[in-house]
């Protein structure tokens, strides 16, 4: 189910909403949604990027204090980004090669010239933080000078399970379905849909929110596997069943050969990137400050410890780890104590 945003101004709270048009350098059709306070920003353009089948409203649960008001209450200028992984967007078959070398250079060269400066800092979560680092390695993103990465980076290691649900349950899945979705924990597309949620609400019996166990199901290999659920007020835990839609098997086919290979590998061909990401060092002079959830079920942790030994082995003294216990994926942004526990150490990286 594709949600259509909306194309004008619109306000949240005390916050001013601009859902922009953009063409990502394929001409796929994206938006970029500008965020803007009651004060003009004192500080310069942050790029902030979701992952798969969510959108960039992701950032802003209905929570006392969300990750965009921390920002602007810091004097950044925010910007969201709706790559093509988006739920906001009409649904297609993407590969993180396609957003890499199309959509992250066209979000940053547009939020550039939008805002006069040459340079910007991003924080980018889970897929939107893989396929952005891929940009960033390959030397595509060269005016960005800071990356907070949340989850996974050029290592993705993921739980026993995951890697044979990637191995062997998602290539049958790929043939009788194109894409899945946790949405349909609340809206079956079918039979077969019908299924798959019947499935998973008789192995998954951790709440009574089915998109939440269609989720974990999806991304991970927890009970649930994207958060804790003593991390997530009420609110947040039913405002997630709009949250989730479509993710395409495409998807998944790429990730299962980059869980064999141990690094992020491409999936197409596409001139500028590479076969294999962290096989040669990264073409940036950009500070990577790695984020990892001690309890995360999606990406392990040993995900971003991995990239940083990759990194400070290139680099050393650079780049820059967090470890963050009792947090496990989404939960770092979306979380009921995050505006304390992890925002904070966010925004000082930012601010470096």
């Amino acid at each position: 189910m594709t949600r259509t945003p909306a194309t004008g101004p619109t306000t949240r709270r005390d916050h001013v909403t601009e859902v922009v048009p953009l063409a990502a350098l394929d001409g796929r059709p994206l938006t970029l949604v500008h965020i803007r306070g009651k004060l003009p920003p004192t500080r310069g353009p942050v790029l902030v990027v979701h992952g798969a089948g969510v959108r960039a409203e992701l950032f802003r649960p209905p929570t006392r204090r969300t990750f965009v008001d921390a920002l602007i209450d810091e004097g950044w200028d925010v910007w969201l980004l709706n790559w093509r992984a988006s739920i906001d967007l009409a649904p297609v078959p993407w590969t993180l090669d396609q957003a890499a070398a199309y959509d992250h250079p066209a979000a940053v060269a547009h939020v550039l010239a939008a805002t006069g400066t040459d340079r910007l800092k991003a924080v980018v979560h889970c897929q939107g933080s893989t396929s952005f680092m891929m940009a960033l390695s390959a030397g595509l993103l060269p005016q960005v000078e800071t990356v907070v990465s949340n989850a996974v980076s050029l290592h993705p290691v993921v739980p026993r399970l995951s890697t044979f649900k990637l191995a062997r349950l998602a290539p049958l899945m790929s043939r009788v379905m194109p894409a899945i979705s946790p949405a349909w924990g609340d809206r079956p597309a079918g039979p077969l849909s019908q299924a798959l949620v019947w499935f998973v609400r008789a192995t998954h019996r951790e709440c009574r929110n089915s998109v939440c166990r269609m989720v974990s199901f999806t991304y991970g290999s927890g009970w649930p596997a994207l958060w804790s659920h003593a991390n997530l007020d009420e609110a947040t835990h039913d405002w997630i069943r709009g949250e989730f839609a479509e993710v395409p098997m495409t998807f998944f086919t790429q990730m299962n050969r980059c869980v064999r290979a141990g690094q992020l590998v491409a999936a197409e061909g596409i001139e500028g990137l590479p076969r294999a990401f962290a096989e040669r060092a990264p073409r940036t002079d950009a500070r990577i400050v790695l984020l990892a959830g001690e309890d995360n079920l999606c990406f392990l942790a040993e995900s971003q410890q991995r990239t940083y030994d990759f990194l400070n082995a290139h680099r050393p003294g650079r780049d820059s780890l967090h470890l963050l216990p009792g947090y496990g994926h989404l939960d770092v942004f979306l979380g009921r104590h995050a505006a304390t526990d992890t925002y904070p150490l966010i925004l000082e990286e930012l601010a470096r």
